[in-house]
């Protein structure tokens, strides 16, 4: 059941040679990751593109990964130098999320804030590009802070091919100069790397739908889910199909616990056999959908903690937000 994933498209090429140029463009890094598979969805070129830029992570997908692990991985990040804000995407959850961002910002930028209300500047918009792995979900952020459909999303990778800038705007009151006063983002394609060194790393990023479906082998795949699964959430699988599959089950005969989730779906073909294809398919889709349960593929336990290159060393970023100013209005009020 082998499987060695690499996926680098001649567009990513061109995506990290255009970020690479207009780096100088921007005030920070927006670094959308993947709460499912954090350390696996961040990109190591973007430590090399973003150096000596203020860097912002934002963990996407949040609502469907564990959120114990979530908070064991926020903190993982902060504590190696990384502001980091987990983040629930779905509709509902703008004015919690700008706050949340407005006042990040605001901590991550007060040098730059600060010199424009020495000049008495009214509030500039802080430039920010947003970066990270195919179908992380930086379309819909983008869309969650302008409040409309102004980039394209897709529940699979590699729908944004350009670069685009959108503007961002504190709605009703109006910013005091030395103010946080919006975004001008950058929207940026979705980008890997061009070899994963781990295999491992491939695989969790082709289940969670970062890597194009049209190039892999669905029923290996989901037999690969099978087996992470048995190895972070062993009971999610009885539990979504109401089987009784053991741990050895389906840790070590994942194509016996496909074909009973089949069987259990009723998928079956011509002389009762079970359509693998189909079911193999349906897995990987109620997965990628949270319909398992909220789950995280890795833990922060078992990695080293990344270098950042761009930022000093913070103790919390918890502690630094709550530092803000009171008299700092809340994005969107």
């Amino acid at each position: 059941m082998s499987m060695h994933i690499q996926w680098y498209p001649g567009h990513m090429t061109k995506t990290r040679r255009m970020m690479e140029a207009h780096m100088k463009l921007v005030d920070m890094v927006i670094e959308l990751m993947d709460a499912r598979v954090p350390l696996s969805s961040k990109n190591p070129d973007i430590d090399r593109l973003a150096a000596g830029k203020p860097r912002l992570i934002i963990l996407t997908k949040s609502d469907i990964a564990d959120t114990n692990m979530t908070a064991r991985w926020a903190e993982y990040f902060r504590r190696s130098g990384f502001f980091t804000l987990p983040m629930d995407l779905k509709a509902g959850k703008k004015k919690a999320n700008t706050t949340l961002l407005a006042n990040a910002v605001s901590t991550m930028m007060k040098e730059k804030l600060a010199r424009q209300a020495k000049k008495g500047r009214l509030a500039v918009p802080i430039r920010a590009m947003v970066a990270g792995i195919p179908n992380v979900g930086k379309s819909t952020f983008i869309n969650m802070l302008a409040g409309r459909a102004v980039a394209s999303v897709a529940d699979r990778p590699g729908v944004t091919r350009g670069r685009q800038w959108i503007t961002v705007r504190p709605e009703g009151k109006t910013p005091r100069a030395g103010e946080y006063g919006g975004f001008d983002l950058m929207d940026t394609p979705g980008v890997l790397w061009p070899k994963f060194e781990d295999a491992d790393v491939g695989l969790r990023l082709a289940v969670t739908g970062a890597v194009s479906d049209t190039i892999l082998d669905k029923i290996t795949l989901a037999e690969h889910l099978i087996t992470m699964l048995g190895e972070t959430a062993p009971a999610a699988l009885s539990t979504r199909f109401k089987l009784s599959l053991s741990t050895e089950t389906v840790e070590s005969a994942p194509r016996n616990a496909l074909t009973a989730i089949g069987a259990a779906r009723g998928f079956k073909m011509k002389g009762d056999t079970i359509d693998l294809e189909r079911t193999a398919i349906m897995l990987l889709d109620e997965f990628r959908g949270g319909k398992l349960g909220r789950i995280t593929l890795e833990s922060p336990g078992t990695v080293n903690k990344p270098k950042p290159e761009s930022i000093e060393p913070v103790a919390s970023c918890d502690r630094l937000i709550s530092n803000v100013p009171a008299e700092l209005p809340p994005y969107g009020e």
